[in-house]
């Protein structure tokens, strides 16, 4: 699925997710990158971006480079999401950059690392698995 179809696809199965304003910058066979806006809902004390943010962000990044390889399989769901805070982030607008490391029949695992406003180095890295429905539909 290109970048139009994903947006399509999340439209009309996930209205309820636009809020997030997530934009998909790039995907290809084996790739994506998104970027989420810094929003004060994201915000928690201290100042610093939430983990539910930035693990929202990884797994709806991970469901599209999923979609994106196999087409409009609304079914196919998280199994599991490990994720590592690795500094604080400023607050800022987010960049992940997602990698798929295998896609099988019954499953998908990829790599995540998000990046904060300076960018130069991660702010936390997750592992995801994906099952994917054996009629994908």
């Amino acid at each position: 699925m290109s970048i139009g179809e994903l947006n399509a696809f999340l439209e009309r199965e996930f209205p309820e997710i636009g809020w997030m304003g997530i934009e998909i910058r790039r995907v290809d066979r084996r790739s994506i990158t998104l970027g989420m806006p810094a929003q004060p809902r994201n915000l928690r004390p201290g100042g610093t971006i939430s983990g539910p943010a930035m693990m929202s962000l990884v797994d709806l990044g991970m469901y599209l480079l999923v979609l994106a390889q196999i087409g409009p399989v609304p079914l196919a769901v998280t199994t599991n999401l490990n994720i590592d805070f690795l500094r604080k982030p400023p607050p800022g607008d987010l960049r992940a950059e997602g990698e798929l490391l295998k896609l099988g029949r019954r499953i998908a695992v990829g790599d995540f690392r998000i990046y904060g406003a300076e960018g130069d180095e991660p702010v936390a890295r997750a592992s995801l698995t994906y099952s994917i429905p054996p009629d994908r539909a």
